[in-house]
Parts: C-alpha cells; sequence; structure tokens
C-alpha cells in the first residue's frame, strides 16, 4: 500500500492502460496552477511527480514544495528543502546486515519506551541482497565456485540465520540467498519496474514512478533503467523504510550531452572511465547529473547502465537516462510482464517523462562528448577518476614507480618453490568482478572472445596472476555456457568463483603465500587489473599497491601480459604453440562478433528461468531453520551479531545538544579519505584491536572472516574504524595505518580513543577535500561516534558521509573557502572548543577556539554543514534513528 497525501492541489487524474484504470499525480495538470514544466529534466520531473503525491497540506509538503520544482527552470540552482519518499529501499548484505541489527535493537527500544514493536517494520518493499560475502578462496579451477560457496556459508552461518530471521519477522523485507548475483544486477533484471504500482489507503491502484534507494552508493545502477535510485548510508535507508522522508535540497542537474558512436573495438567501460575523469574535473559532487543528446539513443541499456553504475566514482548523486524503446526492449528481454511494460510507457508518455533525442531541458550546466574521440582506457592507479588511455598505461606505472616509490627501475625477485620470478608491476590479480561491467552483455562476451581467441593460439596467463571471474547474475553463466565462451576463459584460468562483488569490495582472497611473501619481502609494487568499480589504496588486495580498472578483455588481456611495465598495445602479449608472438590487436574481437554472439545467445527464457524462484535459495539456505518472532533473542557470545548500545539509557525527550570542550583530535588527515580509509574493510589483521578481541573471544585466525561479514558486531567494528593499511595520519609522520598518539605515546586510534573517553576528552577529526569519498559505508560513521568523536572539521564533505554523520549524531564543519588545516596551522597538539551546539540552525557559521600545545589561542570560523532543518531535528536527537524511535514511541 502507498501511503499518498491529501490531494488539495487536485492533480490526481486516472490512466488507463490496456483496460485496468490507476490513479496518478498528473505534471500537466500541476502546471495548469503552477507553470509549465515541460524543461524540467526528467530526473526533476520524478521529485515533482513526488511532491504532488505525497502533499499533505504543508505538514511535510505543501504547495511552496510544488513550485519551488517549477521555479528551478528559471534558475537551476540548489534550492529549497523537500522531504522525498523513494517507493523501496535496497540493501546488501555488509550493510543490511546492521540496518536489521538496527531494527532489532529498536524493537527492543520501543518495548522499553512503553510503545508497540509491531511500529518497527518497514512501510516500504526492501530487498536485500546477498552479494558482498563470498571470498575468491579458490580459483582456476571447475570445483571453484562450489567450495567457495560451501566456505561462505561456513564463515558466514549466524549472519545468514540474522538475515532469514529478518525475512520472517519483518514485513515488506525480502532476502535474495546468496549465489544469486550482485544487488544491483538483480535490480537491473528484476526488481525494479519503470514505474511502480499498488493500492492506496482507499483500495485504489495508484501509479507512480518507481524510484529507490540503496545502502550501497552503486544503487545508481538502476538510473540507466529511468529509475531515480542513489546510495544512501544504512542510517538513512533504515529511516526511509520506516517511513521517514529524505530530507534533501532540490538539486542542481547537469546535462551531459552524448553525440556519435564508440569506434570500433571501444567498449562501454572505455566509456564510462571517460565520463568519470569528465565529470570529476567538472564537479558534480552531490548534483544530479542527466544524459541527453542523440548519442543516448545509440547506447543499449546495459551500456547506460554501466555509465549511471558509476555516478558514485563521479561524485554525484546519480546519473539519470530516461525512458524510451531500448527502456521497454530491456524489459521485455529480461522477463517483465507485459501488462508492465504496457504501464512503463503510456505512464511516461503521459508525465512528459520519454525521453527522445532532440529534448534539451533545462541545466543548471552542461558539457557534451563526442563518444566516437573515447579510446580504449585503463583507470588508476589509485582512483577511479584518474583515467589513462591504454598505450601510456606503462609510461604513467614506471614514472609512478621513481616519483612515488622511490625506485629507479623495476626490480624482480626469486619466488620461493616457483620456476618463475616476479618484478614490479607484474599483474599478480586479474578480476573479472563488479556491477558496473558484469551486467552489460557485450563487455561480457567480449572477455570470453578474447579467451577464445587466445586459447584456440595456445596462449595462458602468466603463472604469478589470480584470475577469476564474478559474474553480476546467473544468467550470465547461462549465455556464456550457452555461447561455448565459458570453456576458453576455464582454459585461461578464468573459471566461475561466486555471483558477488568479490575483488572489487576487496574479497579478492588471500594471493598464494610465495607470491605475498615475495612481494612484501622485498617491498615489491605489485599490480592488479579489475573490470571493478574502485581501487582505492589497500582496498582490493593487502598486497597490492597499483590498481587499475579496465574493461573485462583487457582483463583477459593483461592476465596474459602479466605485467603493467609494457606497452600492451606494441609490444607481445604472449607467444603461440608454434613460437610466434601474438598481438593484443590479434585477439580483439570486433563490435560486429560481439554483436553476433549477443543476438545468438540471449533471450528472455534465461530470466525468466533464474528468477522465477529468486527468494528459494540453494539447499544450504534452505537448510537455516529460523522461527519468526517478535524481538530476537541476541547471542552474548556471538562475535558476528550484537545488539548495539546506541539506545542505552535513552529517554522519550532528547536532552540538550552538550558544547565540545577542549576536544583533542584523534586523526589529522588529508585529501581523498574514502569511506575504505575510515570504515572497517577488507581482511582483519591479529595483531590489531580487532584481531585481539576476536582471539579474547575464542575465535581462531583462520575465522576471522572479513570487516565487511562482522558489521553486526560493533566491538568488532569499532575496533577496526580508521584502521586502514593505507591511512595516513599527520599526527604520526611517515607512518601508514591506524595509529595516532596519546600524551606523545604512538598506539591503535582505537587503544588511543578509549584513553580519552575514559579521561572524559571528547574528540575530532580533522582532513581535506573529499572526507569521506567511496562507498556507503554507515560504519564510517558508526564507528566514528563509537570512538568518542563529536565534530569532523574537514574542507569537503562527499554527500553520503556528510549525511551518515550526522544521522550518528556527529557535528559535520567545513572549513571556509580558503582555509584548511595547514593555513590555520591546526595540528594533533592543538585542543578544540565549539560553543552553542544547542541552539545550532542549518549551514550556520560556527565559531571554533582553538588552543595550541604552548598555550597560545585562536579562533576560526567554519560553516555547519547540517544542510536540513531535518537533519538538524536529528542531530538534536542524537541521530535519525533515535529521532524516529521517538516517534514512534510517542
Amino acid at each position: 500500500m502507498t501511503q499518498v497525501g491529501a490531494n488539495s492541489l487536485e492533480t490526481r487524474k486516472t490512466l488507463s492502460v490496456n483496460g485496468k484504470d490507476y490513479a496518478y499525480y498528473a505534471l500537466d495538470a500541476a502546471a495548469e496552477k503552477f507553470g509549465k514544466v515541460d524543461r524540467l529534466p526528467f530526473s526533476m520531473k520524478v521529485l515533482l511527480e513526488n511532491m504532488l503525491r505525497f502533499e499533505d497540506d504543508g505538514f511535510t509538503v505543501g504547495e511552496e514544495h510544488v513550485q519551488a520544482i517549477v521555479d528551478w527552470q528559471d534558475n537551476p540552482v540548489t534550492g529549497a528543502e523537500i522531504q522525498y519518499r523513494p517507493a523501496r529501499v535496497l540493501l546488501q548484505d555488509f550493510t543490511g546486515v546492521p540496518c536489521v541489527v538496527d531494527l532489532a535493537a529498536m524493537r527492543d527500544a520501543i518495548g522499553t519506551l512503553g510503545g508497540d514493536t509491531a511500529k518497527i517494520n518497514p512501510l516500504v518493499p526492501v530487498n536485500l541482497v546477498i552479494d558482498h560475502s563470498v571470498m575468491v578462496d579458490e580459483f582456476g579451477h571447475p570445483k571453484a565456485f562450489e567450495n567457495n560457496m560451501a566456505l561462505e556459508y561456513e564463515r558466514n552461518a549466524e549472519r545468514y540465520d540474522f538475515l532469514k530471521w529478518g525475512a520472517k519477522s519483518l514485513e515488506n523485507f525480502s532476502a535474495v540467498p546468496p549465489g544469486t548475483g550482485i544487488c544491483h544486477q538483480v535490480n537491473l533484471e528484476h526488481i525494479g519496474r519503470g514505474v511502480w504500482s499498488s493500492e492506496d489507503q482507499d483500495g485504489q491502484l495508484v501509479a507512480y514512478p518507481d524510484t529507490c534507494v540503496g545502502t550501497d552508493s552503486h544503487t545508481t545502477m538502476i538510473n540507466g533503467l529511468g529509475v531515480l535510485g542513489w546510495g544512501v548510508g544504512g542510517i538513512e535507508a533504515e529511516a526511509a523504510m520506516l517511513g521517514q522522508p529524505v530530507s534533501m535540497l532540490i538539486p542542481e542537474v547537469v546535462g551531459f550531452k552524448l553525440t556519435g558512436r564508440l569506434a570500433e573495438g571501444v567498449t562501454a567501460t572505455d566509456l564510462v572511465l571517460t565520463c568519470v575523469q569528465m565529470l570529476r574535473a567538472h564537479n558534480v559532487v552531490g548534483k544530479f547529473v542527466e544524459f541527453y543528446g542523440e548519442g543516448v539513443a545509440s547506447l543499449s541499456l546495459a551500456d547506460r547502465a554501466t555509465i549511471a553504475n558509476m555516478a558514485p566514482e563521479y561524485g554525484a548523486t546519480c546519473g539519470f537516462f530516461g525512458i524510451d524503446d531500448k527502456t521497454l526492449e530491456y524489459l521485455r528481454l529480461t522477463g517483465r510482464p507485459e501488462e508492465t511494460i504496457a504501464l512503463v510507457e503510456a505512464y511516461a508518455k503521459a508525465q512528459g517523462m520519454w525521453f527522445t533525442p532532440e529534448n534539451e531541458p533545462v541545466f543548471s550546466s552542461t558539457l557534451s562528448l563526442d563518444m566516437g574521440s573515447v579510446v580504449p582506457s585503463l583507470a588508476g592507479p589509485k582512483r577511479p577518476q584518474d583515467k589513462v588511455a591504454l598505450p601510456e598505461v606503462d609510461d604513467l606505472f614506471n614514472a609512478e614507480l621513481k616519483s612515488v616509490y622511490g625506485k629507479d627501475a623495476a626490480k624482480r625477485v626469486a619466488v620461493d618453490g616457483k620456476a618463475h620470478d616476479l618484478g614490479d608491476g607484474d599483474v599478480v590479480i586479474a578480476a573479472i568482478t563488479s556491477c558496473t561491467n558484469t551486467s552489460n552483455p557485450d563487455v561480457l562476451i567480449a572477455a570470453g572472445l578474447v579467451a577464445k581467441k587466445a586459447n584456440e593460439r595456445g596462449l595462458k596467463p602468466k603463472p604469478w596472476v589470480k584470475t577469476s571471474l564474478a559474474p553480476g547474475s546467473q544468467v550470465v553463466t547461462d549465455y556464456l555456457v550457452k555461447s561455448g565462451l565459458q570453456d576458453h576463459l576455464d582454459a585461461l584460468g578464468f573459471d566461475l568463483v561466486g555471483y558477488g562483488c568479490t575483488t572489487c569490495i576487496g574479497n579478492s582472497g588471500p594471493l598464494a603465500p610465495p607470491i605475498s611473501a615475495a612481494i612484501n619481502g622485498n617491498d615489491l609494487v605489485a599490480a592488479s587489473v579489475l573490470s571493478g568499480n574502485r581501487n582505492f589504496e589497500g582496498r582490493v588486495s593487502p598486497d597490492v599497491r597499483a590498481n587499475f580498472l579496465a574493461s573485462p578483455p583487457l582483463v583477459v588481456a593483461y592476465a596474459l601480459k602479466g605485467t603493467v611495465t609494457q606497452d600492451i598495445t606494441t609490444t607481445p602479449i604472449g607467444q603461440d604453440q608454434d613460437g610466434d608472438d601474438v598481438m593484443l590487436a590479434d585477439i580483439w574481437p570486433s563490435n560486429e562478433e560481439v554483436a553476433r554472439n549477443r543476438a545468438a545467445n540471449i533471450d528472455r527464457s534465461m530470466f525468466e528461468k533464474r528468477y522465477a524462484d529468486v527468494y528459494k535459495g540453494d539447499e544450504h539456505w534452505q537448510a537455516i531453520q529460523v522461527d519468526a518472532s517478535d524481538t530476537y533473542g541476541w547471542n552474548a557470545d556471538s562475535t558476528y551479531v550484537a545488539n548495539p548500545p546506541y539506545f542505552d539509557g535513552m529517554g522519550m525527550e532528547p536532552s540538550a545538544v552538550e558544547d565540545i570542550v577542549a576536544a583533542r583530535p584523534l586523526a589529522v588527515l588529508g585529501d581523498s579519505v574514502t569511506t575504505d580509509h575510515i570504515s572497517p574493510a577488507g581482511s582483519i589483521k591479529a595483531d590489531s584491536p580487532a584481531g585481539r578481541y576476536l582471539m579474547e573471544h575464542g575465535v581462531e585466525r583462520a575465522d576471522f572472516n572479513s570487516y565487511g561479514s562482522r558489521r553486526g558486531n560493533h566491538e568488532v567494528m569499532m575496533r577496526g574504524t580508521f584502521a586502514n593499511i593505507r591511512i595516513k595520519n599527520e599526527m604520526v609522520p611517515g607512518v601508514e595505518g591506524g595509529v595516532t598518539t596519546y600524551k606523545g605515546e604512538q598506539m591503535a586510534i582505537y587503544d588511543a580513543a578509549m584513553k580519552h573517553q575514559a579521561d572524559g576528552t571528547p574528540l575530532v577529526v580533522v582532513a581535506g577535500k573529499e572526507y569521506g569519498t567511496g562507498s556507503s559505508r554507515d560504519w564510517a560513521a558508526k564507528g566514528t561516534i563509537l570512538l568518542g568523536v563529536r565534530a569532523v572539521i574537514v574542507e569537503s564533505f562527499e554527500r553520503i558521509h556528510r549525511s551518515n554523520l550526522i544521522g550518528m549524531g556527529v557535528l559535520p564543519l567545513q572549513f571556509q573557502d580558503g582555509e584548511t588545516r595547514q593555513t590555520l596551522g591546526l595540528d594533533g597538539d592543538c585542543t578544540f572548543t565549539i560553543r552553542g551546539l544547542d541552539a545550532l540552525s542549518p549551514r550556520q557559521d560556527v565559531e571554533v577556539d582553538v588552543t595550541r600545545a604552548d598555550g597560545s589561542s585562536a579562533s576560526f570560523t567554519a560553516r555547519c554543514r547540517i544542510d536540513t532543518a531535518n537533519e538538524m531535528e536529528y542531530y538534536r536527537n542524537g541521530g535519525i534513528l533515535h529521532y524516529v524511535l521517538r516517534k514512534l514511541a510517542a
């Protein structure tokens, strides 16, 4: 049932589609009262419809909000605050587990406050897809998938029991079992509809745009289907589940005009890496991006999804495409009912949301790209926006080897027990992985064709390369098997290892011990090439420092080549069975070959079969037996799922926000500190605070699993916050890793935080630009507050992390333009005092008093980055969950 507002604006009409009537909130009816809306970008039309449908005489949405969106056409800048309600929520298991933990904790807490536990239920459909847990432990053989799945269930039994409890005990909550696919690809191929319909409170069928928020930044893949969706923190998603609107400012919308067509041999991956670089340079952080122009019409739906998926990498809230015939074709191919397809077409045309190449809406700013100018590219070695043309990869790496790592030339060393050596720039991981590329059949088929041509010439990957193939859905396996290409991928070591994110999120699994020892024992700068979204330091593997994003066919090619120190376009990638050199051009497929193979091997029946019973799962999932219950029976001995302390001692009324007095810095950080740096991610080291905690609780080193799998246990996670092996805290110059100082003594950040907490000392974090870039990791904020950090003071925030900090009751402050920690002379020996916090208002200037180690004092003005009145309410309540809980209990 969709909860709608008062309709006092009288914009509700009836749409008849194939004999069925749907109520809908008509934009043309709004235009009669508020002014023309035809030049609004499609994404803004979706927001406008949302305002019309949830208009409630101004309680949360009023006439002024509708007018503000209409008037945006005359002044397309960030504008008024609006309350936006998505149709549904998408979760993946790493962020999904703590979401369900928090809901279970809220059920306990509302009972303590005298409320009804039944009120803690999702009010909108929630789909959780278990895709983040599988690791590439085994690879390169036919049993790799089966064995990795068995290990996944063995490691995650407690988590999966808990998620199955959630699926049985929570209303409107469904869990897609492990081994199905990546959440964004499952969303694109199955869950998303384009236009949603449900009964309202009066029993009438209402049609409205399919919209969603997801607890993974790559939720934006669904924008390729004409569905407005973006990533939020788990905290914000929980509030959306419980009926709270997403508080946001009317965004700027950047128009990206695409013209021309991709040249022969250029892939959608090359296109998206080009777009990422251009849009990062244009500064689209916190903005919508919408693609338009005649070039859009030439892109397949999968190509559009590839571009949309990497919106987080270019910094945008979303990367939106309108609905057209390509959308309908894709819905039909992927097995959507004809009734749904007819509704999507009729609704989009009735609402002026149907894309045509000649349509040019009003935008806040624009940029354009002739797709014919795109060339084969990689991105790296540390950031997805750092695109490098394929022939220049070797020059870039060799230059960085000298400038960054201080080596005059690449060196090679012996590998214990092996007949080969290993050197700087050798590719030790070649992974076809992640939602960006595995959703696109063209690049996967291209990879298969490269493998076929290479296998027929007798080529093999270099012996030091760990190869893997982790598709985004089971349908990928179907068409690769049907076409015969999987046999050739298997022959080159790209056997199926699992259906999940794997290497892209750091679940690359261990390298062979002799390879790892050679790298770490000789300070080698090893490389990875992956078809992923992200290549931040320390993410892919702790053994690999140079990580390059590439299209799947280039991943195969680099596995054969084995190094990034030579130009792959002009030097042989190997020798065939006759000893003749084989060049990249010799095994690269033509666009026509790829298209012919796709047409012959992909059809609707594959999707219908794979998604017919998607929630049933395999025999492992079916064997999990749990009972539904109002509250969860916490296991005090569990190191995976624990009752968090967020609501301890909470009363019905929020207490006054205390001033921050004489706070010490926990960390002073530089630019581009990612949520990977802040949030616990990847493997758990035995000598870390989290490792010591697990061993103290009887967990063997072999059973540590990853931080991501333990997100449901706050004791593990707070110990891993700011513990990334590559983070650089300026309080301990020249040292990498999660360390800081306490009274002059160097120690782990967690240990220092606990000492400060015992002293009653509040903490702050100081940093540079783009703080919190990357994945929508709620633990980057949860861990921050649990360590005792009251405020984060930086030059600029990424959107999701700023919101998450507020959602956990942490104050985000931003330096004034031109001021930085360096210009203000802020270091780890300063103390910070911030007063008047109980009287804060959104975006207010705040005075920060600083006392230096020598006793001198100074002050500076920072901008409060609590941007909206709703966010301020969350902050005053100690966080968004506290606010919702008090509201539901009242």
